[in-house]
């Protein structure tokens, strides 16, 4: 119970700041922007550009080794340091993604993908498993050994910004996602299926470039 309090005391100590956050120190996102390195134990601490910083871990890993962040969270549970010096600890699992040298990770499907494209709509590849039944009968066959299979194949996926959902890279998807914005919106949709197929990541760069998005540096 005690350990249960600390946590939830570290989340609200997190967030207490967020809420006076001078607009003036926001800073816009682009290309060579730098974040700042740590571990996100949620979406938020990603959206406010404020990870656990490495000296707010404990471990005996070297925090300058290249690796530092894949081989910590080879551990299940990660020890740190809230807003008040007491020790909590994180499950890895649970943990939203982290920042190595201003590039961020997601946590998704029990791996941390590298998030190449950021913004109001960001983009990321992932390797997705899933489980094939015999085509030939209504799911499983006992008498038969090669069903189910198991497999991986990578697949593309898109991360709101302002609500921290995912959504399958679809052509369905980016016109959800753009549909704040009238102007594209309705150009979009004034394509054939085959053109928002073929031009959906153009869309969303429009977007993207329309719509930047801001972090406390």
């Amino acid at each position: 119970m005690k350990k249960t309090y600390i946590l939830i005391l570290f989340l609200v100590s997190t967030f207490a700041g967020y809420s006076q956050t001078d607009s003036s120190i926001l800073h816009q996102y682009k290309l060579g922007f730098k974040f700042k390195e740590g571990i996100y134990a949620n979406f938020q601490q990603y959206k406010q550009n404020s990870p656990i910083s490495k000296a707010k871990i404990i471990t005996n890993i070297d925090i300058n080794r290249f690796d530092f962040f894949d081989v910590l969270l080879q551990n299940k549970t990660i020890k740190v340091y809230d807003n008040m010096g007491e020790v909590v600890e994180i499950n890895s699992s649970k943990i939203w993604g982290f920042c190595n040298k201003s590039v961020v990770y997601i946590n998704f499907n029990s791996e941390f993908n590298r998030i190449p494209v950021i913004g109001n709509i960001s983009h990321y590849i992932a390797n997705y498993t899933f489980t094939e039944y015999d085509p030939y009968t209504n799911g499983y066959n006992p008498y038969q050994t090669n069903y189910p299979q198991t497999k991986t194949e990578l697949r593309q996926y898109l991360l709101d910004f302002n609500t921290g959902k995912i959504y399958d890279f679809t052509y369905k998807t980016v016109e959800i996602l753009i549909m704040s914005d009238s102007e594209l919106y309705d150009k979009y949709i004034d394509l054939s299926k085959r053109k928002q197929k073929k031009q959906k990541f153009i869309y969303i760069r429009e977007f993207n470039k329309k719509h930047p998005i801001y972090f406390p540096k």
